[in-house]
């Protein structure tokens, strides 16, 4: 069989570079990409994401792991997690068309179900996204900025799953699914709020994860890593929750 050729954005750190790390062990050619390559934030950005990954591909690509994103009270947040991902997944959408068992997948969260704002999630899903970037504003200045990171994770879960059966998804032959992690041991979790006890404490008492908290993050590198092999042909549109159990727990 070819070697599988993946695009992983957010690589530089965290998930995604557990993600590219594990599919390179595995025997795959990975393009790794980051702020550093291309600002997802911006439609420049997003262009040069696409016409580098295009070049260094030749046009074909077998997998997109799309893992970049923010976490912070910001309409970047926003711009990134929401419209940053579908660029990215649809911009590349013409690579993985051309591949045989092409996979693609994105990063949502947990918290997508804890905390959000359907004002906020509607300003997304209108494709506007100076007005949703607006929309971001008014929740941070109204102080609920906290919110803004699970709104644009919930926007993308329900864009996903009304894209992923279209045609030019599923009609396609391209399963498109989410893997939506609980808290892992990232450097960026510990440094934002896992060193901070009081924090610590109150995140965990509001995602309670059963099997670890934090959990793992090779875990989340291996799903994800799974749902674009080959292996997944008839999986699309789905919510993978890898929390631990904290979905479960909240939603039984």
């Amino acid at each position: 069989m070819d070697t599988r050729t993946y695009v992983v954005t957010g690589a530089a750190s965290g998930i995604g570079a557990a993600t590219a790390d594990h599919l390179t062990k595995a025997g795959a050619e990975v393009i790794r990409c980051d702020v550093r390559d291309a600002d997802l934030t911006t439609r420049e950005g997003r262009d040069k994401l696409v016409s580098e990954v295009t070049a260094r591909s030749n046009g074909r690509i077998d997998g997109l792991v799309a893992v970049a994103g923010l976490a912070i009270p910001s309409e970047a947040t926003v711009r990134l997690n929401f419209f940053g991902t579908i660029a990215t997944l649809e911009g590349l959408r013409p690579l993985l068309a051309a591949a045989e068992q092409p996979r693609a997948v994105a990063v949502s969260s947990l918290s997508a179900i804890v905390a959000t704002d359907q004002t906020l999630v509607e300003a997304c899903l209108s494709m506007d996204e100076d007005a949703a970037a607006a929309a971001a504003r008014r929740t941070i200045e109204s102080g609920r900025g906290r919110i803004v990171y699970p709104s644009s994770k919930l926007a993308l879960n329900q864009w996903l799953r009304r894209t992923a059966v279209t045609p030019d998804w599923a009609g396609s032959g391209i399963p498109l699914n989410a893997v939506a992690p609980g808290v892992v041991d990232t450097e960026t979790a510990r440094t934002t709020f896992l060193n901070d006890p009081a924090t610590h404490d109150f995140i965990a008492e509001a995602m309670p994860q059963p099997l670890g908290f934090p959990g793992p993050v090779d875990a989340i590198a291996s799903l994800l890593a799974w749902t674009v092999s080959a292996d997944n042909s008839f999986m699309t549109g789905q919510i993978l929750y890898a929390d631990g159990g904290a979905e479960a727990t909240l939603h039984p």
